[in-house]
């Protein structure tokens, strides 16, 4: 079968599969390395390398188990992934063993997941001369701000921004001369995600609170979930049309933080919550987050995905964060305790703007 139609059936939905579903058709075999893969990204990523049929290896070091049953996932399901997922520990900035060791495995592929500076990145690709492809997580965190939006993949960016380890990457991976695409999310969110985004407003949902949100709260955003990122990171492997190319990945529609409080609300089964809106600059937080996202305005066109790769999310945000929550807060699992300290603040202090 020729590549072109391998590549055409690898990304086709079943008509039964139910939405996120891991499940893709077999392609050729990889041999493919991921640079982390126990926490978010890549747990749901290497389900879908090992269902393809490629050898998946996980470079960790080793502080969680590299497989751990997912909810909703099956008993035989995991059993297989468990039994075909390989490790291989060590420490990504221990260049030496790095380069030794990735020279005795010799991958084909590699997605690197974790990295945030470029020192950490050369070592790889010169242990890996004859590398096919390197699949790079960046961020669209690396845009310079900017009064016109959504941005797009050729926008101005901002070297100083606390994202220029990936901007040196991917300027790296450019220098190199290797084949390379690089991914830029903007908010992830979903099972698993250790980033309280969604959690933040389920914590507060859950315990019956108001959600203070910072000044008008028609802040425009954007959230794509983790399931639609792995998908997109398969679409870009062995494919012609990413070769040093780099994409936005989230989901298609934006979303006001108001509008947010509400969709999570929506999807957790909570009643409409209380808003209220405060004017940051009134408060002294410390070192203290008061919210999960950033005051302005912040979102990307993932249109350049839809049409070079073929590629569209699955999920709208409401069904999004209802999968998110089903499958991890409503369970009663999450990865930080709920804080209210910052809302106490705000809803303590008598000139409250109302929402």
């Amino acid at each position: 079968m020729e590549l072109a139609l391998l590549l055409k059936l690898q990304y086709k939905r079943k008509v039964q599969q139910p939405k996120g579903a891991l499940y893709v058709s077999a392609s050729s075999e990889k041999k493919i390395l991921i640079m982390g893969g126990t926490r978010f990204i890549g747990v749901f990523l290497s389900r879908l390398l090992v269902k393809e049929g490629h050898e998946v290896t996980l470079f960790t070091r080793g502080k969680s188990p590299i497989a751990k049953q997912l909810p909703g996932e099956s008993d035989q399901d995991f059993a297989d992934f468990s039994s075909k997922i390989l490790h291989l520990k060590g420490d990504r900035k221990d260049y030496d063993f790095v380069k030794s060791s990735l020279s005795a495995e010799g991958f084909d592929v590699v997605y690197d997941i974790n990295g945030r500076e470029a020192e950490e990145v050369e070592p790889i690709i010169d242990a890996l001369p004859k590398l096919e492809q390197y699949i790079y997580c960046s961020s669209a965190g690396v845009y310079l701000k900017s009064d016109i939006l959504p941005h797009c993949e050729v926008d101005a960016v901002d070297p100083k921004s606390r994202h220029k380890g990936k901007l040196e990457t991917e300027s790296l991976l450019q220098s190199k001369g290797v084949n390379w695409t690089s991914i830029r999310p903007v908010y992830i969110y979903g099972p698993l995600n250790y980033n309280p985004v969604e959690e933040w407003f389920f914590h507060r949902l859950k315990a019956g609170r108001p959600i203070p949100v910072p000044n008008s709260g028609i802040q425009i955003s954007q959230l794509g979930h983790v399931k639609d990122l792995a998908t997109a990171f398969l679409a870009v492997l062995g494919n012609e049309k990413a070769s040093r190319e780099i994409f936005n990945i989230s989901g298609e529609k934006y979303v006001t933080f108001d509008g947010l409080a509400k969709a999570c609300a929506k999807a957790g089964g909570f009643p409409e919550p209380e808003i209220v809106h405060y004017n940051p600059k009134e408060f002294d937080f410390g070192k203290k987050k008061a919210f999960p996202f950033r005051d302005q305005h912040f979102f990307a066109s993932v249109e350049k995905a839809k049409h070079v790769l073929g590629w569209k999310p699955e999920f709208d945000l409401v069904e999004g964060l209802t999968d998110s929550y089903n499958l991890d807060f409503g369970r009663g699992t999450f990865r930080k305790e709920a804080d209210f300290t910052t809302d106490d603040m705000i809803l303590s202090k008598k000139l409250v703007l109302q929402s």
